[in-house]
């Protein structure tokens, strides 16, 4: 999409889709784009100005890893480092290293706007005022670093990737394509999130055959400066930033309130309960969880009155407190 004004996103239509979409240079005008394009030197001392006086996580990687975060050789720790520093250091860190024709790979990812760049989205903001933002305020989060690849994740949030300052290619996936994408460790993992194990440079299909099939269903997104990419919950998404110096701001938000529990709560417990029993009880049990949870949200409380309803009515906060007091009873005992 393009000429889309920055207070006229179509969120309706976005959401709706459930598809990503690229509005290009819809935040081509922020401070940040344009010091940016001045080069990184610029771009950095931009991002200076608003620097607290806290450390960010930074991930540090030997030259050999090509910039892509990733497990070891045998998947008993990282290929990198992390090391807590102040960010304006961090931002010299980079600049230090631009001439170098093999450096090190620096990434310092989802580090809070507010809390460790107060201001800066005083210059450089979306408009988020959306019906779809109600239920709670979006995070709005900054990634730095240089040439570096966030191996294909997925987020349990809807994304918009605002590209500030170098390029981006986004690969993305939708979530039926989970298996083919061979994911990793539950734990550990690079980030906090499962990640592929395919190396989306070189693939090794004979031992990753599915992985043909996923990339035939990718989807390619390069991002100039400016350009904003909007994508859905738990679509997975390979981020390889293309230039010696790069900036990414993104919003993530979902449109439930902060008392409804993240799914990947429900998947851990199911590891635990469901998986393991025979596939009759598994098929059964699929039809159960059809009938509460999948199918349409009313129709297990529909022939009950309002007072015997308990945990199948419209969910509220008090409801929820009570099903995860439950839940913690049962797992405890």
């Amino acid at each position: 999409m393009s000429g889309i004004a920055p207070d006229a996103i179509p969120f309706d239509e976005l959401i709706d889709a459930q598809e990503p979409v690229v509005m290009e240079a819809l935040a081509g005008d922020w401070p940040l784009v344009a010091h940016g394009r001045e080069g990184p030197a610029a771009a950095g001392d931009y991002l200076k100005r608003f620097a607290a006086d806290r450390p960010v996580t930074a991930f540090i990687g030997p030259p050999e890893i090509g910039g892509r975060f990733h497990y070891d050789a045998d998947l008993t720790g990282m290929n990198f480092t992390a090391e807590r520093m102040p960010l304006a250091r961090f931002l010299d860190t980079i600049l230090a290293h631009l001439d170098d024709p093999a450096p090190p790979s620096f990434y310092a990812g989802s580090t809070d706007l507010d809390i460790y760049l107060p201001g800066l989205r005083g210059e450089n903001d979306l408009l988020l005022d959306h019906p779809a933002f109600s239920a709670q305020a979006p995070l709005a989060s900054i990634w730095i670093g240089n040439r570096t690849v966030a191996a294909a994740h997925h987020d349990m949030s809807n994304n918009l990737a605002c590209c500030m300052v170098g390029r981006r290619r986004f690969t993305l996936f939708p979530p039926e394509q989970a298996a083919n994408l061979y994911p990793g460790p539950l734990e550990p993992t690079p980030a906090g999130q499962v990640v592929t194990m395919v190396d989306f440079r070189d693939p090794d299909h004979e031992r990753y055959p599915r992985f043909r099939e996923a990339m035939a269903a990718a989807q390619v997104a390069e991002l100039e400066p400016g350009d904003v990419l909007f994508y859905p919950a738990l679509w997975w998404h390979q981020v390889e930033a293309l230039d010696g110096f790069n900036a990414m701001i993104n919003y993530w938000w979902n449109p439930v309130p902060a008392w409804i529990d993240t799914p990947q709560t429900s998947l851990l417990h199911a590891l635990l309960s469901l998986r393991d029993r025979p596939e009759s009880e598994k098929q059964a049990w699929r039809a159960l969880f059809d009938y509460y949870v999948f199918g349409p949200s009313g129709l297990a409380a529909a022939h009950l009155p309002a007072h015997a309803q308990g945990a199948l009515a419209p969910m509220d906060e008090m409801t929820a407190r009570k099903l995860r007091a439950q839940l913690l009873n049962r797992l405890n005992r």
